[in-house]
């Protein structure tokens, strides 16, 4: 694959997939949807239709990556060669912000619209249990769209929990899901793990919101803090570490059972 071929199939195909995983966050949540509280079903295979558009989309260009733990695991595997991780890992994190602020534009009336209603200002402070009215709480009320975050606050359970899932998704990826040249998935593969991603999310979801993508999450974290949304409270920059530092591990750990066994 030539360095244009990698760059343009991460970019895309990861664009595409914080498009649509991002998109039903917001249908989800949003005040103003017509999806308003569907629940975590929807979200779950939302997020799995996502995985298996992006991955047909990118597999015949770039191998479809999408996510720096894969891309770490098949390095680590040797289907990947290690000087083109940087170039995969950048085009990643491009394509996930620039998949964020589609998921914004589209979304845009229902956004300014649940971010200036009176009861999520009114609860937003009180939610956080912040005795300073006048500080920014470490997770907005519409944080949950572009970036995971944990249901209890526990910098272990939080990282096991990561590890975990994304050890899960690459060990499926490495057993079933390449291609036949080894470095990226296969069309059949690309089906296989997107029902293994709506299986993490159904079984391993809950604690932390399976980030399982180091660049599923800083992507849209860097994006909702430069966006100009009002009353949007913080980005939780203090969590941030985990769904990008547990996914990592949990590739490499993979990769390394896989040609252990």
């Amino acid at each position: 694959m030539s360095s244009h071929d990698i760059f343009l199939g991460e970019t895309i195909g990861t664009a595409v997939l914080i498009l649509l995983g991002g998109g039903v966050c917001a249908a989800v949540t949003l005040k103003r949807s017509k999806a308003k509280d569907a629940g975590w079903l929807a979200i779950t295979f939302g997020w799995g239709f996502a995985v298996l558009t992006a991955a047909y989309l990118a597999g015949g260009v770039s191998g479809a990556h999408l996510n720096p733990a894969v891309t770490i695991g098949l390095a680590v595997e040797g289907g990947t060669k290690w000087s083109d991780v940087p170039l995969y890992l950048g085009s990643q994190l491009l394509g996930a912000m620039i998949g964020a602020v589609l998921v914004w534009a589209t979304y845009y009336g229902q956004f300014q619209a649940h971010l200036t209603d009176p009861e999520i200002i009114k609860a937003q402070p009180a939610e956080e249990g912040l005795v300073d009215q006048k500080a920014a709480p470490a997770a907005g009320p519409v944080l949950g769209i572009f970036s995971t975050g944990p249901e209890i606050r526990n910098a272990v359970q939080n990282l096991i929990t990561e590890i975990i899932a994304t050890t899960v998704l690459v060990l499926a990826i490495l057993t079933q899901g390449l291609n036949d040249g080894g470095n990226g998935l296969g069309t059949l593969g690309a089906l296989i793990t997107a029902l293994v991603v709506v299986g993490i999310g159904l079984s391993l979801g809950g604690p932390t919101g399976y980030a399982i993508n180091p660049v599923r999450d800083l992507g849209p974290r860097i994006v909702h803090s430069l966006l100009p949304l009002p009353n949007k409270g913080g980005s939780d920059w203090s969590y941030a570490w985990i769904p990008v530092v547990g996914p990592l591990i949990g590739g490499a750990l993979a990769a390394y059972i896989f040609k252990l066994f």
